[in-house]
């Protein structure tokens, strides 16, 4: 078993029967997403949006999985709200090989636009 099996496992058991618990939550999803599970991370992003709605890492995590899976408007559209609510990990959002299938989206280039802006200004 490899460190990511183990994480999943460990954080899994954690969870069990209380699906409120955020803390074990956000490794677990991020545990999912390394080993390619990307329908199990999202489903919990979802659960994480839902618990914590004004949570710009959370919504970030969101559009992460989102793009992973192909949806690229729900994507878009998390990623968008997680700049609304205060992400400003600009160099991130652009490394990040997880949004790479929509870097070269219009939507995508006016929430780069947005963010510099507000960089700009700090």
């Amino acid at each position: 078993m490899d460190q990511i099996d183990f994480e999943i496992r460990f954080f899994e058991k954690l969870l069990a029967g209380k699906m409120d618990f955020v803390e074990a939550m956000i490794p677990l999803a991020d545990a999912y997403t390394k080993r390619g599970l990307y329908d199990k991370g999202y489903q919990i992003d979802l659960e994480l949006a839902r618990l914590r709605p004004g949570d710009e890492s959370i919504f970030y995590n969101l559009a992460c999985s989102e793009a992973l899976l192909g949806k690229r408007d729900e994507a878009l559209k998390s990623l968008r709200r997680a700049v609304e609510l205060g992400y400003m990990d600009l160099v991130h959002i652009l490394k990040d090989k997880d949004l790479a299938s929509l870097q070269n989206e219009p939507a995508f280039l006016e929430i780069v636009d947005i963010l510099k802006k507000r960089l700009r200004r700090l």
